[in-house]
Protein backbone atom coordinates (compact mmCIF):
# COMPACT_ATOMS: atom_id res chain seq x y z
CA UNK A 1 0.00 0.00 0.00
CA UNK A 2 1.49 3.53 -0.53
CA UNK A 3 2.27 6.15 1.65
CA UNK A 4 -0.88 8.62 2.10
CA UNK A 5 -0.22 11.41 -0.40
CA UNK A 6 1.69 14.60 0.32
CA UNK A 7 -0.03 16.98 2.79
CA UNK A 8 -2.73 14.82 3.87
CA UNK A 9 -0.96 12.62 6.86
CA UNK A 10 -1.61 13.37 10.69
CA UNK A 11 0.64 16.03 11.92
CA UNK A 12 3.20 15.11 13.85
CA UNK A 13 2.61 16.18 16.86
CA UNK A 14 -0.78 14.80 16.79
CA UNK A 15 -1.10 11.40 18.06
CA UNK A 16 -3.76 8.71 17.82
CA UNK A 17 -3.94 5.65 19.71
CA UNK A 18 -5.57 2.99 17.44
CA UNK A 19 -6.66 -0.30 17.95
CA UNK A 20 -7.69 -2.73 15.23
CA UNK A 21 -10.12 -5.56 15.70
CA UNK A 22 -10.37 -8.06 13.42
CA UNK A 23 -10.88 -11.83 13.24
CA UNK A 24 -9.64 -12.31 9.85
CA UNK A 25 -5.85 -12.00 9.82
CA UNK A 26 -5.43 -11.71 5.87
CA UNK A 27 -8.13 -8.92 6.04
CA UNK A 28 -6.58 -7.13 9.25
CA UNK A 29 -3.04 -6.70 7.99
CA UNK A 30 -4.52 -5.31 4.76
CA UNK A 31 -5.60 -2.48 6.90
CA UNK A 32 -3.28 -1.96 9.14
CA UNK A 33 -0.36 -1.98 6.40
CA UNK A 34 -2.57 1.41 4.98
CA UNK A 35 -2.40 2.28 8.63
CA UNK A 36 1.20 1.75 8.84
CA UNK A 37 2.05 4.72 6.56
CA UNK A 38 0.77 7.48 8.75
CA UNK A 39 2.98 9.60 11.14
CA UNK A 40 2.08 10.51 14.85
CA UNK A 41 -0.21 6.78 15.13
CA UNK A 42 0.05 3.93 17.68
CA UNK A 43 -1.40 0.85 16.33
CA UNK A 44 -3.07 -2.19 18.55
CA UNK A 45 -4.51 -5.02 16.70
CA UNK A 46 -7.24 -7.51 18.38
CA UNK A 47 -7.23 -10.73 16.41
CA UNK A 48 -11.24 -12.02 18.22
CA UNK A 49 -14.15 -10.82 19.44
CA UNK A 50 -14.23 -11.93 23.30
CA UNK A 51 -17.22 -13.11 24.57
CA UNK A 52 -17.88 -9.99 27.06
CA UNK A 53 -18.17 -7.32 24.47
CA UNK A 54 -19.61 -4.57 26.67
CA UNK A 55 -16.20 -4.93 28.47
CA UNK A 56 -14.47 -4.82 25.40
CA UNK A 57 -16.16 -1.65 24.21
CA UNK A 58 -15.66 -0.07 27.53
CA UNK A 59 -11.34 -1.08 27.67
CA UNK A 60 -10.98 0.16 24.06
CA UNK A 61 -12.90 3.51 24.89
CA UNK A 62 -10.61 4.13 27.50
CA UNK A 63 -7.82 3.46 25.93
CA UNK A 64 -7.93 4.78 22.39
CA UNK A 65 -8.95 7.70 20.31
CA UNK A 66 -10.07 4.94 17.03
CA UNK A 67 -11.14 2.04 16.96
CA UNK A 68 -11.58 -0.09 13.61
CA UNK A 69 -14.16 -3.10 13.93
CA UNK A 70 -14.17 -5.29 11.04
CA UNK A 71 -17.91 -6.54 9.67
CA UNK A 72 -16.98 -9.65 7.40
CA UNK A 73 -17.05 -12.52 9.53
CA UNK A 74 -19.52 -11.77 12.10
CA UNK A 75 -21.77 -8.58 11.23
CA UNK A 76 -24.16 -8.45 14.67
CA UNK A 77 -21.18 -9.10 16.41
CA UNK A 78 -19.05 -6.33 15.34
CA UNK A 79 -22.44 -4.36 14.93
CA UNK A 80 -22.84 -5.03 19.24
CA UNK A 81 -19.16 -3.72 19.43
CA UNK A 82 -19.40 -0.64 16.99
CA UNK A 83 -22.81 0.43 18.82
CA UNK A 84 -21.54 0.25 22.31
CA UNK A 85 -18.29 1.97 21.27
CA UNK A 86 -20.32 4.93 19.61
CA UNK A 87 -22.52 5.22 22.81
CA UNK A 88 -19.27 5.65 24.72
CA UNK A 89 -19.10 8.81 22.89
CA UNK A 90 -15.44 8.77 23.55
CA UNK A 91 -14.00 7.15 20.63
CA UNK A 92 -13.81 8.12 16.63
CA UNK A 93 -15.07 4.47 15.30
CA UNK A 94 -14.47 3.13 11.76
CA UNK A 95 -15.47 0.09 10.43
CA UNK A 96 -14.47 -1.98 7.09
CA UNK A 97 -15.70 -4.97 5.14
CA UNK A 98 -15.22 -6.50 1.25
CA UNK A 99 -18.84 -6.55 0.81
CA UNK A 100 -20.23 -3.26 -1.34
CA UNK A 101 -23.60 -3.12 1.22
CA UNK A 102 -25.00 -0.07 1.41
CA UNK A 103 -27.79 -1.30 3.50
CA UNK A 104 -24.76 -2.79 6.21
CA UNK A 105 -23.28 0.59 5.86
CA UNK A 106 -26.04 2.91 7.05
CA UNK A 107 -26.71 0.34 9.66
CA UNK A 108 -23.43 0.97 11.41
CA UNK A 109 -23.64 4.76 10.16
CA UNK A 110 -26.45 5.28 12.38
CA UNK A 111 -25.13 3.27 14.85
CA UNK A 112 -22.26 6.07 15.38
CA UNK A 113 -19.75 4.67 13.12
CA UNK A 114 -18.29 7.73 11.28
CA UNK A 115 -16.57 6.06 8.50
CA UNK A 116 -17.28 2.37 7.12
CA UNK A 117 -14.42 0.98 4.30
CA UNK A 118 -14.68 -0.97 0.98
CA UNK A 119 -11.32 -2.96 0.58
CA UNK A 120 -9.06 -2.79 -0.99
CA UNK A 121 -8.68 0.23 0.50
CA UNK A 122 -8.18 3.88 -1.13
CA UNK A 123 -4.85 5.38 0.35
CA UNK A 124 -6.26 9.14 0.26
CA UNK A 125 -9.57 7.78 1.70
CA UNK A 126 -7.57 6.34 4.57
CA UNK A 127 -5.61 9.56 5.34
CA UNK A 128 -9.18 11.89 5.15
CA UNK A 129 -10.47 9.66 7.83
CA UNK A 130 -7.65 9.96 9.84
CA UNK A 131 -7.19 13.68 9.39
CA UNK A 132 -11.46 13.67 10.75
CA UNK A 133 -10.40 11.33 13.71
CA UNK A 134 -7.79 13.66 14.93
CA UNK A 135 -9.14 16.86 14.33
CA UNK A 136 -11.96 16.73 17.68
CA UNK A 137 -9.01 15.95 19.84
CA UNK A 138 -7.13 19.19 18.80
CA UNK A 139 -10.42 21.23 18.26
CA UNK A 140 -13.26 19.87 19.48
CA UNK A 141 -16.36 20.71 16.77
CA UNK A 142 -18.44 22.97 19.84
CA UNK A 143 -16.09 24.95 22.55
CA UNK A 144 -17.92 26.58 25.34
CA UNK A 145 -18.72 29.81 24.34
CA UNK A 146 -18.61 29.32 20.77
CA UNK A 147 -21.19 31.20 18.43
CA UNK A 148 -23.79 29.36 16.96
CA UNK A 149 -23.32 29.70 13.42
CA UNK A 150 -25.26 31.76 11.11
CA UNK A 151 -28.26 30.86 8.84
CA UNK A 152 -29.13 31.43 5.52
CA UNK A 153 -32.13 30.42 4.10
CA UNK A 154 -33.09 30.20 -0.02
CA UNK A 155 -36.82 30.18 -0.41
CA UNK A 156 -38.70 30.16 -3.91
CA UNK A 157 -41.61 32.13 -4.36
CA UNK A 158 -42.76 29.61 -6.86
CA UNK A 159 -40.71 25.98 -8.37
CA UNK A 160 -38.16 27.13 -11.12
CA UNK A 161 -37.47 30.22 -10.06
CA UNK A 162 -33.39 29.28 -9.68
CA UNK A 163 -33.35 28.40 -5.97
CA UNK A 164 -31.11 25.86 -6.04
CA UNK A 165 -28.59 27.92 -8.53
CA UNK A 166 -28.66 31.14 -6.28
CA UNK A 167 -28.22 28.82 -2.84
CA UNK A 168 -25.46 26.37 -4.07
CA UNK A 169 -23.69 29.31 -5.84
CA UNK A 170 -23.84 31.37 -2.71
CA UNK A 171 -22.91 28.88 -0.55
CA UNK A 172 -19.77 28.32 -2.72
CA UNK A 173 -18.67 31.76 -2.83
CA UNK A 174 -19.00 31.86 1.08
CA UNK A 175 -16.47 29.12 1.51
CA UNK A 176 -14.33 30.91 -0.83
CA UNK A 177 -14.63 34.34 0.66
CA UNK A 178 -15.12 34.11 4.08
CA UNK A 179 -12.58 31.05 4.05
CA UNK A 180 -14.65 29.44 6.76
CA UNK A 181 -16.48 26.42 7.85
CA UNK A 182 -19.84 26.30 5.03
CA UNK A 183 -22.43 24.00 4.97
CA UNK A 184 -24.71 23.90 2.13
CA UNK A 185 -27.88 21.40 2.74
CA UNK A 186 -30.38 20.54 0.40
CA UNK A 187 -34.41 20.27 1.68
CA UNK A 188 -35.85 20.95 -1.62
CA UNK A 189 -37.34 17.59 -1.39
CA UNK A 190 -38.53 14.95 -2.32
CA UNK A 191 -35.76 15.45 -5.43
CA UNK A 192 -33.53 18.11 -4.76
CA UNK A 193 -30.99 19.65 -7.31
CA UNK A 194 -28.36 21.01 -5.68
CA UNK A 195 -25.23 17.98 -6.08
CA UNK A 196 -25.82 18.49 -10.16
CA UNK A 197 -25.37 22.15 -9.68
CA UNK A 198 -21.87 21.63 -7.85
CA UNK A 199 -21.00 18.29 -10.26
CA UNK A 200 -20.63 16.09 -7.04
CA UNK A 201 -21.87 12.29 -6.40
CA UNK A 202 -22.25 11.59 -3.10
CA UNK A 203 -23.54 7.96 -1.39
CA UNK A 204 -25.90 9.64 1.19
CA UNK A 205 -28.32 12.56 1.72
CA UNK A 206 -29.99 14.39 3.74
CA UNK A 207 -33.07 11.69 4.35
CA UNK A 208 -30.61 9.67 6.25
CA UNK A 209 -30.11 12.74 8.75
CA UNK A 210 -33.89 13.23 8.51
CA UNK A 211 -35.02 10.13 9.36
CA UNK A 212 -32.72 9.77 12.67
CA UNK A 213 -33.23 12.49 14.83
CA UNK A 214 -32.59 10.79 17.56
CA UNK A 215 -29.44 9.53 16.79
CA UNK A 216 -28.02 12.73 14.91
CA UNK A 217 -24.75 14.15 15.92
CA UNK A 218 -21.79 15.59 14.82
CA UNK A 219 -20.06 12.20 14.00
CA UNK A 220 -23.36 11.39 12.10
CA UNK A 221 -23.64 14.14 10.28
CA UNK A 222 -19.91 14.10 8.56
CA UNK A 223 -20.38 10.32 7.79
CA UNK A 224 -22.90 11.93 5.80
CA UNK A 225 -21.48 15.55 3.87
CA UNK A 226 -19.48 14.96 0.90
CA UNK A 227 -16.88 17.52 0.40
CA UNK A 228 -16.63 19.73 -2.81
CA UNK A 229 -13.03 20.68 -3.96
CA UNK A 230 -13.80 24.47 -2.73
CA UNK A 231 -13.77 23.16 0.90
CA UNK A 232 -17.70 23.19 1.19
CA UNK A 233 -19.42 21.12 2.54
CA UNK A 234 -22.22 19.32 0.98
CA UNK A 235 -25.90 17.64 2.42
CA UNK A 236 -27.30 16.81 -1.05
CA UNK A 237 -31.02 15.44 -1.40
CA UNK A 238 -31.67 11.62 -2.06
CA UNK A 239 -31.60 10.62 -5.74
CA UNK A 240 -34.28 8.33 -4.85
CA UNK A 241 -38.21 9.51 -3.21
CA UNK A 242 -37.37 9.53 -0.11
CA UNK A 243 -40.19 6.73 2.03
CA UNK A 244 -41.58 9.24 5.02
CA UNK A 245 -41.59 13.33 5.43
CA UNK A 246 -39.23 15.21 7.16
CA UNK A 247 -40.89 16.33 10.42
CA UNK A 248 -40.18 19.57 11.96
CA UNK A 249 -38.49 17.81 14.67
CA UNK A 250 -35.93 16.33 12.84
CA UNK A 251 -35.10 19.47 10.69
CA UNK A 252 -34.89 21.08 13.97
CA UNK A 253 -32.34 18.72 14.97
CA UNK A 254 -30.33 18.94 12.20
CA UNK A 255 -30.12 22.41 12.46
CA UNK A 256 -29.13 22.60 15.24
CA UNK A 257 -26.45 20.13 15.23
CA UNK A 258 -25.23 21.78 11.92
CA UNK A 259 -25.30 25.19 13.09
CA UNK A 260 -23.00 24.11 16.39
CA UNK A 261 -20.45 22.54 14.12
CA UNK A 262 -20.11 25.12 11.25
CA UNK A 263 -19.89 28.84 10.80
CA UNK A 264 -22.44 28.82 8.07
CA UNK A 265 -25.69 26.77 7.09
CA UNK A 266 -27.01 27.48 4.14
CA UNK A 267 -30.24 25.84 3.32
CA UNK A 268 -31.74 25.39 -0.05
CA UNK A 269 -35.25 25.33 0.91
CA UNK A 270 -36.91 25.04 -2.32
CA UNK A 271 -41.30 26.41 -1.73
CA UNK A 272 -41.04 24.61 1.69
CA UNK A 273 -43.71 26.75 2.89
CA UNK A 274 -44.92 23.65 5.33
CA UNK A 275 -41.80 23.70 7.31
CA UNK A 276 -43.18 27.44 8.41
CA UNK A 277 -43.34 26.72 11.84
CA UNK A 278 -40.20 25.04 12.44
CA UNK A 279 -36.37 26.38 13.54
CA UNK A 280 -35.58 26.98 9.54
CA UNK A 281 -37.55 30.28 9.67
CA UNK A 282 -36.38 31.74 13.12
CA UNK A 283 -35.65 35.21 13.83
CA UNK A 284 -31.83 35.14 13.61
CA UNK A 285 -32.12 33.26 10.41
CA UNK A 286 -31.59 35.60 7.29
CA UNK A 287 -34.00 34.27 4.60
CA UNK A 288 -33.65 34.95 0.82
CA UNK A 289 -36.79 35.32 -0.99
CA UNK A 290 -36.01 34.88 -4.35
CA UNK A 291 -38.66 35.19 -7.12
CA UNK A 292 -39.00 36.61 -10.81
CA UNK A 293 -40.38 39.90 -12.37
CA UNK A 294 -43.67 38.25 -13.21
CA UNK A 295 -47.43 38.72 -12.09
CA UNK A 296 -47.57 34.97 -10.94
CA UNK A 297 -44.21 35.35 -9.21
CA UNK A 298 -44.80 38.77 -7.39
CA UNK A 299 -48.56 37.92 -6.80
CA UNK A 300 -47.43 34.86 -4.91
CA UNK A 301 -43.86 36.60 -3.32
CA UNK A 302 -46.50 39.43 -1.77
CA UNK A 303 -48.78 36.53 -0.37
CA UNK A 304 -45.80 34.63 1.26
CA UNK A 305 -44.29 38.19 2.32
CA UNK A 306 -47.60 39.42 4.14
CA UNK A 307 -48.66 36.03 5.88
CA UNK A 308 -45.09 34.95 7.25
CA UNK A 309 -42.53 37.52 6.78
CA UNK A 310 -44.52 40.73 7.78
CA UNK A 311 -42.02 41.41 10.94
CA UNK A 312 -38.94 40.87 9.09
CA UNK A 313 -36.69 43.47 8.92
CA UNK A 314 -33.57 43.60 7.15
CA UNK A 315 -33.48 39.61 8.24
CA UNK A 316 -35.42 39.57 4.80
CA UNK A 317 -33.60 39.73 1.44
CA UNK A 318 -35.71 39.82 -1.45
CA UNK A 319 -33.98 38.45 -4.76
CA UNK A 320 -35.16 38.98 -8.05
CA UNK A 321 -33.56 36.65 -10.25
CA UNK A 322 -33.43 36.93 -14.28
CA UNK A 323 -33.71 40.35 -13.85
CA UNK A 324 -33.87 42.28 -17.04
CA UNK A 325 -33.90 45.50 -17.39
CA UNK A 326 -34.37 45.93 -21.11
CA UNK A 327 -38.13 44.43 -21.20
CA UNK A 328 -39.08 44.47 -17.87
CA UNK A 329 -42.80 44.95 -17.96
CA UNK A 330 -43.00 46.60 -14.20
CA UNK A 331 -41.03 49.41 -13.27
CA UNK A 332 -38.86 49.72 -10.00
CA UNK A 333 -41.73 51.48 -8.24
CA UNK A 334 -44.33 48.91 -9.25
CA UNK A 335 -42.14 45.77 -8.39
CA UNK A 336 -41.61 47.82 -4.71
CA UNK A 337 -45.17 48.15 -4.25
CA UNK A 338 -46.21 44.49 -5.03
CA UNK A 339 -43.53 43.06 -3.08
CA UNK A 340 -44.09 45.33 -0.17
CA UNK A 341 -40.94 46.51 -0.25
CA UNK A 342 -37.58 46.89 -2.24
CA UNK A 343 -35.67 44.30 -3.32
CA UNK A 344 -31.62 44.12 -1.95
CA UNK A 345 -30.39 41.95 -4.76
CA UNK A 346 -31.51 41.79 -8.52
CA UNK A 347 -29.39 38.37 -10.64
CA UNK A 348 -28.96 39.98 -14.14
CA UNK A 349 -30.39 37.25 -16.69
CA UNK A 350 -27.60 35.90 -18.14
CA UNK A 351 -28.38 33.36 -21.03
CA UNK A 352 -25.09 32.68 -22.28
CA UNK A 353 -22.78 32.32 -18.96
CA UNK A 354 -26.19 30.07 -17.81
CA UNK A 355 -26.37 27.84 -20.59
CA UNK A 356 -22.29 27.46 -20.73
CA UNK A 357 -22.49 26.22 -17.13
CA UNK A 358 -25.31 23.34 -18.30
CA UNK A 359 -22.83 22.43 -20.54
CA UNK A 360 -20.29 21.79 -18.43
CA UNK A 361 -21.97 20.50 -15.49
CA UNK A 362 -19.67 23.48 -13.95
CA UNK A 363 -21.03 26.07 -10.88
CA UNK A 364 -22.24 29.40 -12.39
CA UNK A 365 -19.62 30.95 -9.90
CA UNK A 366 -16.79 29.58 -12.14
CA UNK A 367 -17.57 32.04 -14.85
CA UNK A 368 -16.51 35.41 -15.60
CA UNK A 369 -20.45 36.86 -15.58
CA UNK A 370 -22.83 39.35 -13.90
CA UNK A 371 -24.41 36.70 -12.37
CA UNK A 372 -21.64 35.38 -10.49
CA UNK A 373 -20.23 39.03 -9.59
CA UNK A 374 -23.46 39.61 -7.92
CA UNK A 375 -23.47 36.39 -6.33
CA UNK A 376 -19.91 36.63 -5.20
CA UNK A 377 -21.34 40.26 -3.49
CA UNK A 378 -24.14 38.79 -1.69
CA UNK A 379 -21.93 36.48 0.07
CA UNK A 380 -18.87 38.77 1.05
CA UNK A 381 -21.86 41.10 2.67
CA UNK A 382 -23.67 37.94 4.06
CA UNK A 383 -20.27 37.15 5.99
CA UNK A 384 -19.24 40.89 6.90
CA UNK A 385 -16.55 41.14 4.47
CA UNK A 386 -17.88 44.05 2.68
CA UNK A 387 -17.37 47.01 5.00
CA UNK A 388 -14.38 44.85 6.42
CA UNK A 389 -12.48 45.43 2.83
CA UNK A 390 -13.69 48.30 1.44
CA UNK A 391 -11.92 50.66 3.36
CA UNK A 392 -8.52 49.07 2.19
CA UNK A 393 -9.81 48.77 -1.44
CA UNK A 394 -11.88 50.07 -3.74
CA UNK A 395 -15.89 48.90 -3.86
CA UNK A 396 -15.58 47.69 -7.07
CA UNK A 397 -12.20 45.47 -7.09
CA UNK A 398 -14.88 43.10 -5.23
CA UNK A 399 -15.85 42.48 -8.36
CA UNK A 400 -14.17 40.10 -10.29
Amino acid sequence: MSPAPRGTAIPDETTLTVALVGPDEQLRKAVALALSGHPGLRLQEFSTFPPNVDHLHQRLAQQNDVVIVEVEGDPERAFELAEGLCASGRTYVMAYSTRVDMRLAVRFMRAGVREFFTLPLDPAEVSAALMRASTPRAAPALQDGKKTGKLFVFLGSKGGCGVTTLASNFALALAQESDSSTILMDLGLPLGDVAINLGIVTEYSIATALENPARLDANLLSTLVVKHSSGLSVLPAPTDLPEAQATKDAVDKLLKVSRDIYDFVVVDAGSRIDLMDSNLFEDSGIIYLVTQVGISEMRTANRMIVKYFAQRDENLQIVINRYKTSDAVFDENQITKALTRPSQWKIPDDYTAARRTRETASPMLMTDSEISQTIRLMAKTAAGLLAEKSSKRGFFSFLR
